[in-house]
């Protein structure tokens, strides 16, 4: 803050008392404060404060005191709120044990999962896994039965949830208005990022359309407000439920490219999905739920892995069973229809040795199929154990 306020009450201008202008910019700002971080309720207005100001100019001393407690409050807050989650290299968010019930329905069940700085990590499962209730609880929309979670390494505080850019739910604005104008009313409800409205439109390249009426854009288009919503105030943490829900494959691609931008500029993305393709594609990390269970969770390309599957059979079943277990080389072997199932790591399987092995211990395989094992067969077999 800086400069004259253009304050004159009862037709007497205050700037005319050398230093008791700062000491009210001072009052000002530390009232501000206080409303924002959400711990004290003030029961009088900014204007109330300023008559206060006016009729207590000849108690300086007082003036001193409140000034110094707010003060005080301001240092506290800027202490303990504030946090560069820019350089912060720990997990983003750490959840211990959440659940949540509803009624004798639990739709969490003793979540514990990381999230680490600079990752794009994807909450996957089928409708109803909770994966929306867990994005609600760590915004603060819905309140966990038992259980805690930590931004940046300390209980969550509505400070260090303004450093954090949210779509939860399916783009909400006002039809008649354009997407400039959307934008500039969602910065003076966050009280931030107004300064950042032309650089989040051309980030969701919807610069040339922001002149457009919201009722005029395609959804992927309003889907892309949103997120440039999202965006404003530079937050270095996202989180998106369902970015592409809805979207045609042209819509998807072009959510997909902003993420993968935003990630590159360092930003940790939060997302819940129940699309498998667009998780393998966009996400570093995931998390994958069932009925609120979490099922397995850590790097994509560890959780979802792709594998060869080669698909044996013979005469003498039971023989080509004890041959391949002496044979080795593949994760793990199954059974089906009197088929044999030998899972190799991608890459790995070689039928040509295989047959070889067979035949040299007295087994003619009469079926030798190569398969190889999609992300989405791998998805399932999470998911419906």
């Amino acid at each position: 803050m800086g400069g004259r306020l253009p304050c004159d009450f009862s037709g007497k201008n205050f700037g005319h008392v050398m230093g008791l202008e700062i000491l009210f910019e001072k009052i000002i700002f530390g009232v501000f404060v206080l409303l924002h971080r959400n711990e004290v309720t003030l029961h009088f207005s900014i204007f109330e404060m300023a008559h206060l100001y006016y009729s207590k100019l000849s108690e300086l001393p007082f003036l001193l005191i409140l000034v110094t407690k707010l003060n005080s409050f301001v240092m506290d807050a800027t202490h303990h709120s504030k946090i560069n989650s820019s350089t912060f290299s720990g997990d983003v968010l750490s959840i211990f044990g959440i659940s949540k019930n509803y009624g004798r329905i639990q739709a969490l069940n003793n979540v514990t999962l990381s999230v680490p700085a600079g990752s794009i990590f994807g909450i996957l499962g089928p409708n109803g896994s909770g994966k929306t209730t867990l994005l609600g609880i760590v915004m603060d929309v819905l309140k966990p039965t038992s259980g805690s979670f930590n931004f940046f390494g300390q209980p969550a505080t509505a400070a260090q949830r303004k450093q954090i850019g949210t779509l939860l739910e399916t783009p909400n604005f006002y039809h008649y208005l354009s997407g400039e104008r959307n934008l500039a009313i969602a910065a003076e409800i966050k009280g931030q990022g107004k300064e950042d409205i032309q650089a989040v439109l051309e980030k969701v390249n919807l610069a040339e359309r922001k002149t457009s009426r919201f009722s005029t854009y395609s959804l992927g288009m309003k889907q892309r407000l949103a997120i440039a919503s999202a965006l404003l105030g530079n937050p270095d943490v996202l989180v998106f439920d369902e970015p592409t829900n809805g979207l045609d494959p042209v819509g998807i691609a072009e959510i997909r490219e902003i993420m993968l931008r935003l990630a590159a500029e360092g930003k940790t993305i939060i997302m819940a999905s129940h699309l498998l393709d667009e998780v393998e594609k966009v996400c570093t990390h995931v998390a994958i739920m069932k009925k609120g269970n979490l099922l397995t969770a850590g790097p994509v390309d560890e959780i979802l892995v792709n594998e060869d599957i080669v698909e044996i059979a013979a005469t003498d079943f039971d023989k080509l069973q004890k041959t391949v277990v002496t044979m080795g080389g593949y994760k793990n072997m199954k059974v089906q229809n009197n088929h044999l199932y030998l899972h190799f790591p991608q890459g790995m399987a070689n039928l040509e040795a295989l047959n070889h092995y067979c035949f040299e211990n007295g087994v003619a395989l009469n079926h030798l199929q190569l398969k190889k094992k999609s992300l989405e067969a791998k998805f399932f077999e999470l998911t419906n154990t």
